[in-house]
């Protein structure tokens, strides 16, 4: 698996199809909402499998002076084996990158939690609703 940073079109469209099939088909949350306003400030990562078909994706935006980590997922046939590691290292190899962050902050599914955890982030908030599921935001210093 490779993931990539999307450059064109394309890469962007299977985001967006990898979006789709987990948050829209799989959670219920509603496709009016899942691609939002936000897509053309953001900047997308694709996870690729090795015949190059889109299995998981990710966006990350800067917002003040931190990073917001958003949009992580990955499809049924891709999970268990790293996939969301490989999602998340390259989006804070590019997050290091950038001098003016001090922070990455995401809002995690109650789920998820655990799997950010593992990758140094700490909850900072009570629940919430997004979409009508449950999250805590989380933050990890760079």
């Amino acid at each position: 698996m490779n993931v990539v940073m999307a450059t064109d079109l394309k890469q962007r469209e299977d985001a967006y199809s990898v979006r789709m099939i987990v948050f829209v088909d799989e959670q219920n949350v509603p496709a009016s909402i899942e691609i939002d306003e936000l897509e053309d400030e953001a900047i997308h990562f694709v996870l690729y499998d090795d015949e190059m078909n889109p299995c998981g994706a990710g966006r990350f935006r800067i917002v003040d002076h931190y990073g917001k980590v958003e949009r992580i997922c990955v499809l049924k046939e891709a999970r268990g084996q790293g996939a969301g590691n490989l999602i998340m290292d390259a989006i804070e190899q590019y997050a290091a990158t950038r001098p003016e962050l001090m922070t990455l902050k995401l809002d995690a599914q109650i789920q998820a939690i655990p799997f950010y955890e593992k990758r140094g982030y700490e909850v900072v908030s009570d629940e919430f609703l997004d979409a009508g599921i449950v999250h805590k935001t989380m933050t990890k210093p760079l």
